[in-house]
């Protein structure tokens, strides 16, 4: 995917990392696939959930999403959450010893009309599709602040040039 544009944005506080979380989930669509990649620590977990929290309840829900408890997946592996326009699967990857234990974790199901946050994508490389969005989040050489580096194949470069508009 290198070859592709890439938008980069700096991520100096929390809350620039939410507020990007709220911009991507804006875009989203069902089948979406976003590999969330960067080292322990560099936001990847808190991303995920301005992404979740922003999306609007699925028809029928009762709790305020912007309300609702979004634990990482680091021991369960897999969370969903009921939204518009479609189901988030909420994976971390991180313990997967084989990549083939994500057909375990209803990968399929998740890409099949879903919104799939992955983090810890590494784990599954030579699954992953195309037509993702691959978000980099980095610490800057003082090792203090962030930035972000977003990336992908399908339509996202025009839905990035929406964003970086």
């Amino acid at each position: 995917m290198s070859t592709l544009p890439a938008l980069d944005l700096p991520l100096p506080a929390l809350s620039d990392t939410e507020a990007l979380g709220r911009a991507l989930a804006k875009r989203l669509r069902p089948g979406d696939l976003v590999a969330l990649r960067g080292d322990l620590g560099a936001g990847k977990t808190a991303l995920a959930r301005a992404v979740i929290r922003a999306l609007p309840a699925a028809e029928g829900a009762t709790e305020d999403p912007a309300l609702e408890e979004v634990p990482s997946p680091t021991f369960t592996l897999v969370q969903t959450y009921a939204r518009a326009p479609a189901e988030v699967w909420h994976f971390d990857l991180y313990r997967l010893e084989r990549a083939e234990e994500v057909h375990e974790l209803g990968i399929e199901d998740a890409l099949d009309g879903g919104i799939a946050l992955i983090e810890w994508p590494e784990r599954m490389e030579a699954l992953l599709p195309e037509e993702r969005l691959d978000v980099t989040l980095r610490f800057e050489a003082d090792g203090r602040r962030r930035s972000a580096r977003l990336q992908g194949g399908g339509d996202w470069p025009a839905r990035l040039a929406e964003l970086a508009a």
